[in-house]
Formats: C-alpha cells, sequence, structure tokens
C-alpha cells in the first residue's frame, strides 16, 4: 500500500471540483474503493499457498497493511473527527473510522476468501501438532495470526468492543475439536504401552504444556476451554485406572506418585471422592493392624504406652502424607479423621469403647508420674501430653477419660508422686481448650485444695510448736484436707482403731481444724493414708512404706509382743476381715511377719537388699475392682446428663417430638460421648414418669414441658 496510489485513485473521482469542496462521502466511498482494490492484488497472491508458506504471506501482508492503514488514518484524522463522526451520529449503518474501515475490508476481500476453505484454521493446527509432537516450530507466527483473528473481531453497535467471534469460529473451536482428538490417541496408546504412574507424569506435562502454549500464542480466553478439554481426555477418561493404581501406591509409600495422582484427579468433578473412602479405609486397616500387633491374645494387659504409641504411629504417618502428598486437602482429613475415631474406639484391645480412654488415662498418668522414665526433657514431656491429646480428639467416651484421668490426678496429687506441676497444668489446659471450662473445673479446684493444705499445715505445725503438748507429739504428720464434691474420692471400706502412737496427733489436729472451721465435718480416708515406719529389731534398721491399715497391724506387736493371733490383731485394730486379711496376705508375702500354727509372727530376722521398702502395693484385684467402679459412676452420671440435656431442649422449645428430640439430644452429648438412643428413650420415659414432661393431649408423638425448674446437674456449656 503507498500513498501514491490513494491520491492517483481519488484524482479520478475529483475532476471538476476543487480541494477545498470535495465532499466526505466522496473521498470515504473513493478511499474504500482503493481498499477493495489493493486487498483482490494480496489476495492473488495467496491462491498458490498453503500450510506455512500461507502464513508466512498472510502474517507478512498483515502488517504491511495494518501498518500503512495506520498512516491512512492518521493521515484522514480530519475525516474521522468531522464526517464519519456526523454520518455515525445520525445512525447511518457501515460507516467506519478509517482503520476499522481497513480491517472491514481485509476481513470480507482477503479473510473470507482463503478461510473459506479453511487454509489458514489447517495450517495453524498443523503447525501447533508439530509443535506437539515435539518439533520445534515459529511461534511467533501463530501468535500473529492468531492476533489478526482477534483484531478482526468488529462490533457492528461498537467498534471500540472487542468480539471473539472471528477467533472463536476461525480458530478456537477446531483447535479444541483437534485438540480432544490428539490426546485421546495419545492418551490411549501411551496408557498401553506404559504403567500408570508414567502416564501420570505424561499428563502432567501435557497439562502444563498446553496451560503455556496459553500464555506464549493463545488467546488468554481460550485457557479455560483449553484446560476442561486437556483435563477431560487426559484425566477424566483415564480416572478410573489411576483410582485403581491408588491402593498400590499407598501400600508402597510412593509420596511423589501420590502427590502427582492428587494434583492430577483435583482437576475433575468428584475425582478425590473415591481415593478419599479408599483413604479412610487404609488407614483404618493400619490402625486396627498395629493394635493387633500390641495387643496379641490378652485384652486385659495391654500396656498403655505401647497402645497409645502404636496409635500414634498410624495417624502421624498418614497426617505427614495427608499433609505433603494431598497438601491438607480437607477432604482426606475428614478421612483421616473418621478412620482414626474408629479404630481408636473399636479395636482388638478395646472390647467396648470405655476401654480405649482408660487406656489413654493411664498413658497419661505415666507420664506425669514422677516415676516416668520415659519423659526426659521438658520439651520432650510436652511433645507427649500434646500427641496424647491427639488421640483424645478422637476418643468417643470422653467423659469415661475424664473419670479415669481424674480419679488418677487425685492419686498423682495425695501421694505426692506428679512428675511436674507445669506439665499437670499445661494438659489441663489442653482439655479445657478441647472440652470447655466445665469439662476441667474440678481438677482445677484439685490444684487449689492442695496449695490450702499446704498452707494449712503450716499453720498446725506453728500452733504445735507453741503448745505445752509438742514434746508428747514426736510423729512427722502431713495431712491433705479435700473439698469432697470435687475430689473423686470414696469414703473408707473399713473402720480403724486409732494405734496409741497416732492419737495423740490425731486428736489434736481435729481439734485444731475444729477451732477453725466450726460446723465442718472431717472424713478421714484411711485407704489412701500412708505412714512410714522404721524397723528397729532387725540388724539393719529399714523403713518400711506401709498403707494406714498396715501401719496399724504392724503397729499392734509394739504393745502385743512378737506374736499375735488374727482375733487379736482384727480386735486391736478395728479393720473389717474383707480389708484385714489382704493386708496381712500383703505383710507376710513381704516376710515382715510370719503365720504359724495360725498366728502371726514378727519376722526378727528380716533382711532386705532395699533399705526403703514399699509395702503399699495395689492389689491387681482391687485396681480392676476400681475400673469397674469407675465405670459404674459414669453410667449413673450419663443417665442425670442425658435427662439434663433433654429438659433443657424442652425449656427452649416448649413442645418438641419425639424423634427430634432424640436427635437433638444426641446432637448436644456428642462432644461428651455417643449416647445409645434406648438410653435416650428410657430417659423421657424418667421424665415422664416424673412428669417433667408430658404428652400432648390427642398427638402422643408430641412432648410438651409441664416445669420451670432446674435438675440439679452441672451441664458443660461446651455442648451446646
Amino acid at each position: 500500500m503507498n500513498t501514491a496510489g490513494i491520491n492517483e485513485t481519488m484524482g479520478v473521482g475529483s475532476t471538476g471540483r476543487s480541494g477545498a469542496n470535495l465532499m466526505g462521502s466522496d473521498l470515504y466511498k473513493h478511499l474504500n474503493a482503493y481498499f477493495i482494490s489493493h486487498l483482490k492484488h494480496v489476495q492473488s497472491g495467496s491462491d498458490d499457498l498453503s500450510d506455512e508458506p500461507l502464513l508466512n504471506y498472510y502474517t507478512k501482508e498483515w502488517q504491511r497493511y495494518t501498518t500503512g492503514a495506520s498512516y491512512v488514518n492518521r493521515l484522514f484524522t480530519y475525516l474521522n473527527r468531522h464526517w464519519v463522526k456526523r454520518e455515525k451520529d445520525e445512525g447511518r449503518k457501515h460507516v467506519y473510522g478509517v482503520y476499522i474501515l481497513s480491517l472491514v475490508q481485509w476481513k470480507d476481500v482477503f479473510y473470507k476468501t482463503i478461510q473459506s476453505k479453511s487454509k489458514l484454521t489447517s495450517a495453524l493446527l498443523k503447525l501447533i501438532e508439530k509443535q506437539r509432537n515435539g518439533e520445534t516450530i515459529e511461534s511467533d507466527l501463530v501468535k500473529k495470526v492468531i492476533d489478526s483473528f482477534v483484531a478482526l473481531g468488529l462490533d457492528e453497535a461498537d467498534t471500540n468492543r472487542q468480539n471473539l467471534e472471528v477467533y472463536r469460529e476461525a480458530f478456537e473451536k477446531p483447535f479444541l475439536a483437534a485438540t480432544e482428538v490428539y490426546y485421546t490417541a495419545e492418551s490411549h496408546q501411551y496408557i498401553g504401552d506404559n504403567s500408570v504412574t508414567e502416564y501420570m507424569k505424561k499428563a502432567e506435562t501435557r497439562l502444563s504444556e498446553e496451560e503455556n502454549r496459553v500464555d506464549v500464542y493463545l488467546h488468554a480466553s481460550t485457557r479455560k476451554g483449553l484446560v476442561a478439554k486437556c483435563e477431560e481426555v487426559l484425566v477424566k477418561n483415564h480416572s478410573g485406572l489411576m483410582q485403581e493404581e491408588f491402593q498400590r501406591l499407598l501400600d508402597q509409600e510412593q509420596e511423589a506418585d501420590l502427590h502427582r495422582m492428587y494434583l492430577l484427579l483435583s482437576r475433575i468433578p468428584s475425582g478425590l471422592d473415591p481415593l478419599r473412602d479408599r483413604f479412610e479405609a487404609h488407614v483404618k486397616k493400619a490402625g486396627l493392624e498395629s493394635v493387633e500387633r500390641v495387643a496379641g491374645e490378652s485384652q486385659d494387659n495391654v500396656d498403655p504406652k505401647a497402645y497409645v504409641d502404636s496409635l500414634l504411629s498410624v495417624h502421624r504417618k498418614n497426617a505427614e502424607l495427608v499433609s505433603k502428598a494431598f497438601r491438607g486437602d480437607s477432604g482426606f482429613v475428614a478421612s483421616l479423621d473418621k478412620a482414626c475415631r474408629e479404630f481408636v474406639n473399636r479395636n482388638k484391645a478395646c472390647p467396648s469403647a470405655s476401654r480405649s480412654p482408660e487406656l489413654l488415662a493411664k498413658y497419661a498418668d505415666s507420664l506425669l508420674r514422677k516415676s516416668n522414665k520415659a519423659g526426659g526433657e521438658e520439651a520432650d514431656l510436652e511433645q507427649s501430653l500434646s500427641d496424647t491429646m491427639t488421640v483424645f480428639k478422637y476418643i468417643e467416651d470422653k467423659d469415661v477419660f475424664q473419670k479415669f484421668y481424674s480419679k488418677m490426678l487425685a492419686k498423682r496429687l495425695v501421694n505426692f508422686a506428679s512428675a511436674s506441676d507445669d506439665a499437670e497444668a499445661s494438659m489441663i489446659s489442653k482439655l479445657k481448650d478441647a472440652c470447655g471450662f466445665e469439662y476441667t473445673s474440678k481438677l482445677q479446684r484439685m490444684f487449689q485444695d492442695m496449695s490450702l493444705c499446704k498452707d494449712l499445715n503450716d499453720q498446725f505445725r506453728d500452733k504445735i510448736a507453741g503448745a505445752i503438748e509438742a514434746k508428747e507429739i514426736t510423729v512427722d504428720f502431713h495431712v491433705l484436707v479435700l473439698a469432697t464434691g470435687q475430689w473423686p474420692l470414696q469414703g473408707p471400706s473399713s473402720d480403724l482403731k486409732m494405734p496409741s502412737e497416732l492419737l495423740k496427733t490425731y486428736e489434736r489436729f481435729e481439734g485444731f481444724y475444729m477451732s477453725k472451721h466450726s460446723g465442718r465435718k472431717l472424713s478421714w480416708l484411711w485407704q489412701i493414708s500412708k505412714n512410714e515406719l522404721r524397723m528397729t529389731y532387725a540388724n539393719q534398721k529399714y523403713m518400711l512404706q506401709v498403707s494406714m491399715y498396715q501401719a496399724c497391724v504392724l503397729l499392734q506387736f509394739n504393745s502385743g509382743g512378737d506374736s499375735l493371733s488374727y482375733d487379736d490383731i482384727a480386735l486391736g485394730t478395728g479393720i473389717n476381715e474383707d480389708t484385714l486379711k489382704p493386708v496381712l496376705a500383703m505383710l507376710t508375702k513381704a516376710r515382715v511377719i510370719d503365720l504359724k500354727n495360725d498366728m502371726y509372727e514378727l519376722n526378727l530376722g528380716f533382711k532386705s537388699k532395699k533399705i526403703r521398702i514399699m509395702l503399699n502395693a495395689p492389689i491387681k484385684s482391687e485396681v480392676k475392682a476400681e475400673s469397674a467402679d469407675v465405670l459404674k459412676h459414669v453410667d449413673e452420671d450419663r443417665k442425670m446428663l442425658i435427662q439434663a440435656v433433654i429438659v433443657r431442649i424442652m425449656k427452649s422449645r416448649k413442645q418438641m417430638k419425639n424423634q427430634p428430640l432424640i436427635q437433638e439430644a444426641i446432637t448436644q452429648l456428642a462432644a461428651r460421648f455417643t449416647p445409645k438412643v434406648s438410653d435416650v428413650k428410657k430417659a423421657i420415659d424418667t421424665l415422664l414418669d416424673k412428669e417433667y414432661l408430658a404428652r400432648v393431649e390427642g398427638n402422643r408423638d408430641l412432648f410438651e414441658c409441664m416445669f420451670s425448674i432446674v435438675i440439679g446437674v452441672v451441664i458443660d456449656p461446651h455442648l451446646t
């Protein structure tokens, strides 16, 4: 294109007219005619071209033409601003600015002619296929042609607005169809010749290449359709094979391949659902097998540490897999949690759901005791407590854990066996964060009582030190006064006659306490009291660590001689038969006393390798009975808690049908334990009998609230 040609053409139509009076319409018509004439000449040069030569010719002429059109457009600025603008304002159609006019004619005269047989499209697709086959192409050539398609998208109503109709019809639609055909053939061939893992690598590479193709020379609007098509052909159509391969990768712990599979299948709708189901089953199976190896044949003698470690090892391994291979995907996290909840509560070591929280409480107790050999550094202990909370999260019967934990905490505090007050406080804080204030309120009160007891003992010692009878009190005495409602401790199973050696101290303290707190009653818990006795009759001065009952029996020999009958001991101590016999059996087993001819005699030749001898060891039968007693209390508490929750629901709803009431109660109780439907129904029947609820007349399935009182049970607000 050149300006001389333009002037010549315009001159023919201007005969007889002066330049000053040249009409805009004539100028516009002759300019349009020139564009058409020029483009016919350009079009004739492409008749014998195809494929890449055609693209080279097209882009060369396009660049030359648009450059010239830009110059002409500036040359005819006056025409654009006045005549063209006036014509468009008057509503005349098919009138454009000079540059837009040049594009319209390119599209009508040249583009439509060579594109009538899709020559441009075919050439572009062949070039792109070459690149997909690994050949090097001139990407800039493709980009220039595609940019011309975009530029030719002219909106008749608003020429300033981009219209991608030409681009989509001439390129995008056939390009996506060709992409589907190409990758369908390639994927079937490749997966037939290679493993699934190798195919995933290939698919990952191809998807990356196609997304990069958009950035290099395609229009940005094609990205969504191209990626969707590739995902359908490369991933969705072969998702079944990949999902079948998932289990093998899990078993072989192929983290990199699992991550690749996750990224691929996450691209398609519901692509990850079968993986999550398989992952859940895999984790559950691994957990059950891990516990089975620890439990062995016996369910009664499972080591709490080994049990919890087996649970943690499975959780830790699979949580790391979820984090790394599955990018912490919420669906896989949910599958992990569901599987862990299943094998933590129902496994070979736990014939009932209450067994797992009991073992976890024992594990926590072993961590927090002074005798903990694996405690190590403070950081290690804190990590172990965090691990405990990891398992606790999956425990369904959290109320059972609470009962056992509070019982064991009480023993640690009473026996001064806690490894660290900070560790105890940390564990209670973790439980509070997990379950709410009410869950740990009694545990915190125990610590407060222990602090008060220290002050109380200091005051008692000061009182005794200034008293006249101070010389008569030769016993080193320490007492714990504990609030009845806060500590999970029961009264003694037997009465006791206080030995003369301890009587004055006992009476003195009771007098001191009553003088400070009139109206209160002290109930002595002999079964958890302990003593230290010095053995003076043997060659070595041994220290015996004994229970209160054992101390009373041994102190009888101070006044009754070296040999006593069973009746003498029973009469002197006041201990009942059920308690006394195990005490005598323990002392006899330790050879502190001997049973000869129905007489209990001091073993004057007693010898031991240890100077301090622990005789106050728990009896296995007592421990088992204690566990059963805890579970009994849990059942009683649950009955009242279910009733309390039903009462609270009915007070807020006033009326409610049977089934929704049951479901709502189960939902609110789920944070503490999972109640059986039958238990909830029994609780409703109990409240009906007590006339707290009533059936609505004419509708036996509908209950109404009949009271405005509060049942005397503390309800954890964390449940709401």
